[in-house]
């Protein structure tokens, strides 16, 4: 009676099919857990593309506007917007590793704040899916 139950109990060790369940569980898991992560990298690098393409065309109309006035107050204006300017463009966007990519994203919107403030323009913009409005 013993050897009977042994039998049963050991044939999934015999047979390998632990072995292979665990390899093709594994192999389909990674494949699954790529391909959600691809999912969730495009939609994050968007928003976040989005976000800094907004503050970028933001900052270039205002500079081309505000360029006409040449009097002090405007100059400090230009020259924030020429730092945000500048942030921008040396923003690494295709570098996902980067270590600093939130902070450096997080000096942007600070920066952007700060010459929303200065030309006492509201700065609290927020992504909005559901209405399909453009807000930060």
């Amino acid at each position: 009676m013993v050897d009977l139950f042994d039998g049963i109990v050991m044939a999934e060790q015999r047979c390998g099919f632990h072995g292979e369940g665990y390899q093709e569980g594994l192999a389909e898991g990674s494949h699954t857990g790529m391909a959600e992560g691809r999912r969730y990298g495009a939609l994050h690098g968007a928003r976040m593309g989005s976000e800094i393409g907004c503050y970028l065309g933001f900052a270039l109309t205002w500079h081309c506007l505000l360029q006409k006035c040449t009097d002090e107050k405007n100059s400090k204006k230009i020259r924030a917007l020429d730092s945000l300017i500048g942030m921008i463009q040396k923003f690494p966007y295709e570098d996902p590793t980067y270590d600093k990519l939130q902070e450096d994203l997080e000096k942007i919107r600070g920066k952007f704040k700060q010459v929303c403030s200065m030309l006492n323009i509201q700065s609290d913009f927020r992504i909005d899916n559901e209405r399909s409005s453009l807000t930060f």
